[in-house]
C-alpha cells in the first residue's frame, strides 16, 4: 500500500488512543507512522497542541499525511488556519479527519482549552472528514459543516459511535485506503 512510502503523523484526541484504537494499530503496522508527542493528553491546550504539530511536521520527511481523531481533527484545523508557515503546510499531502467533535456538545471535555471557535476555512491540503451517524461528541450536521468549510470530502460510516476502539474497527482497512488515497 502507498502508506509505506509516506510520513504519517498520528494525532489522537483527548486522553490519547489506547491499544485497541485504529490509530495505535496503524502505528504497529507501518514503520513511518509516528504519534505527535503531546505533553498532556488529559488537559489539552490548543496553542500547545498546535506548537507540537508544527514541530512534528517540521521534523518529518515530506510528504506528510495526517491521521487525526477527535480533538486531533480540531488541532489540524486550528494549526492550518493560523499557526504555521506555508513551507510547513506544503509538506502536508492530506489529512484524514475522523470523528470531529463539536465544542458546543455536552460531552466536549471541560479540560480542553482554546478549541471553542473552530476555524471554518478551507484547508490548504486534501482532506477527508469521516463521521459516524451516532457519534456522541459530534453530530452529522456539525461534521458536514466542517467538511464543507474545510473543502473536505465527507464520508459516513454509519452508526459506529466515536470511531474509536469501542467501535470494533480493528486495523480499519477502509480508513487506511482513504488515507492512502491522498498520498
Amino acid at each position: 500500500m502507498a502508506l509505506e512510502q509516506q510520513s504519517v503523523i498520528v494525532l489522537p484526541g483527548y486522553m490519547n488512543s489506547g491499544d485497541g484504537h485504529w490509530q495505535t494499530r496503524w502505528e504497529a503496522l507501518y514503520s513511518d507512522f509516528s504519534r505527535a508527542p503531546m505533553r498532556d493528553w488529559n488537559h489539552p491546550v490548543c496553542e500547545e497542541w498546535c506548537d507540537t504539530l508544527d514541530a512534528t511536521v517540521a521534523a518529518a520527511k515530506a510528504p506528510v499525511l495526517l491521521a487525526a481523531h477527535s480533538l486531533g481533527c480540531l488541532t489540524v484545523a486550528f494549526w492550518a488556519a493560523r499557526r504555521t508557515s506555508r513551507e510547513l503546510l506544503a509538506k502536508v499531502a492530506g489529512a484524514l479527519l475522523v470523528a470531529v467533535p463539536d465544542p458546543a456538545s455536552a460531552g466536549f471535555p471541560a479540560d480542553a482549552a482554546g478549541f471553542d471557535e473552530v476555524p471554518m476555512l478551507k484547508l490548504p491540503f486534501a482532506s477527508i472528514v469521516v463521521a459516524s451517524t451516532d457519534d456522541p461528541y459530534g453530530g452529522v450536521p456539525f461534521s458536514q459543516a466542517c467538511a464543507a468549510a474545510w473543502g473536505s470530502r465527507w464520508q459516513s460510516i454509519g452508526p459506529r459511535g466515536h470511531i474509536n476502539a469501542d467501535s470494533g474497527l480493528g486495523d480499519w482497512d477502509e480508513g487506511q485506503r482513504w488515507l492512502a488515497s491522498m498520498a
